[in-house]
C-alpha cells in the first residue's frame, strides 16, 4: 500500500519538473495548477451533469478558476466554502443574476469573492447539482488524493448531514492527465512505472469522483458508494473546536 503523501510528492515533483504546472508557483503543498486547466473545464461543461446543473458547489482553488467563470457565464449559482469553514455562515454564494457579465472574472478569485459573494449559513443553501472538486491525483476507480488538509472530503459530509446532496449527486475534478494515476507520467517521474501490486490508500470518508475530466478526455469510474455523513469518531476534538456548523451538528445529532 503507498501513501497518499508518496503520491502528493510524485505528482507535485513531475508536474514541475515536465513544465506542465502553472502559477501559483510552486505546485507543492496545493492543488496545483495545469497547463489546460481551460480545456478540462470546457469538456467538463460538455458533459450531461453540467448542462443539467443548477447550483455548482465548487473548491476555490486556481485549476478550477475556469470552472467556476463557466458556473456564471452558463448562469449556474455558484458555491464555495468560506476558508476552512470557520465561520457559522461558512458558505459563499455567487449568483450570476446579481452580477454584471463584467464581474464574473472578479468575483469567481479567492479575493474576489468575498467582495461579490454572499455569505450564507447551510440553511440558506440550495440544493447541490453538482460538485467540482481540487485534486492532486486521482485513481482510474476515481479516488481522490487532494493536498491532505481533508477539507473537501468535509465539506461534501456536512452536505450530506444536511440532505444538500446524496449519492446520486454527481462528483467531478478536472486535472491533468499526468494526474491520472494509470495514465504515463502519472504523478512518477519519467522512467517510472507503476509496481507491481502496488494500490493507493483509499479511505471510507473519502468521497468517490464520479467524472475525471481533462484537457483530453473524460473518464467515468463505475459507481462507487459515497459517504453517507460526517463520522464523527474520526473527527478530531481541535477540529470540532475551530468549525461552528459541526458543533452545531454535533449537537443535532446528540
Amino acid at each position: 500500500m503507498i501513501s497518499k503523501q508518496t503520491i502528493r510528492n510524485r505528482v507535485w515533483d513531475d508536474l514541475e519538473e515536465s513544465g506542465i504546472a502553472r502559477f501559483p508557483f510552486p505546485p507543492h503543498d496545493r492543488i496545483p495548477n495545469f497547463a489546460g486547466a481551460d480545456d478540462a473545464a470546457d469538456r467538463l461543461a460538455d458533459q450531461p451533469e453540467w448542462e443539467e446543473a443548477e447550483t455548482i458547489k465548487a473548491n476555490p482553488d486556481a485549476p478550477q478558476l475556469p470552472v467556476r467563470r463557466r458556473a456564471l457565464r452558463d448562469g449556474k449559482t455558484l458555491y464555495m466554502a468560506v476558508p476552512r469553514l470557520r465561520d457559522e455562515r461558512c458558505f459563499l454564494e455567487l449568483d450570476p443574476a446579481e452580477l454584471t457579465p463584467e464581474e464574473y472574472d472578479p468575483a469567481t478569485t479567492v479575493s474576489g469573492i468575498g467582495e461579490y459573494g454572499v455569505q450564507v449559513g447551510p440553511e440558506a443553501v440550495d440544493r447541490i447539482d453538482l460538485i467540482v472538486s481540487g485534486s492532486v491525483a486521482v485513481t482510474p476507480e476515481g479516488g481522490r488524493i487532494g493536498k491532505g488538509e481533508g477539507y473537501s472530503d468535509l465539506e461534501y459530509a456536512i452536505l450530506r448531514e444536511l440532505g444538500l446532496v446524496d449519492d446520486t449527486t454527481p462528483v467531478a475534478t478536472t486535472v491533468h492527465e499526468r494526474q491520472l494515476l494509470e495514465s504515463e507520467g502519472g504523478g512518477k517521474r519519467e522512467g517510472e512505472g507503476k509496481a507491481e501490486g502496488e494500490s493507493v490508500e483509499i479511505e471510507s470518508h473519502d468521497v468517490p469522483m464520479d467524472l475525471l475530466v481533462t484537457p483530453e478526455r473524460v473518464v467515468r469510474p463505475d459507481s462507487r458508494r459515497k459517504p453517507t455523513g460526517l463520522d464523527w469518531e474520526i473527527l478530531e476534538e481541535e477540529r470540532l473546536e475551530e468549525i461552528p456548523v459541526l458543533q452545531r451538528l454535533r449537537q443535532r445529532a446528540d
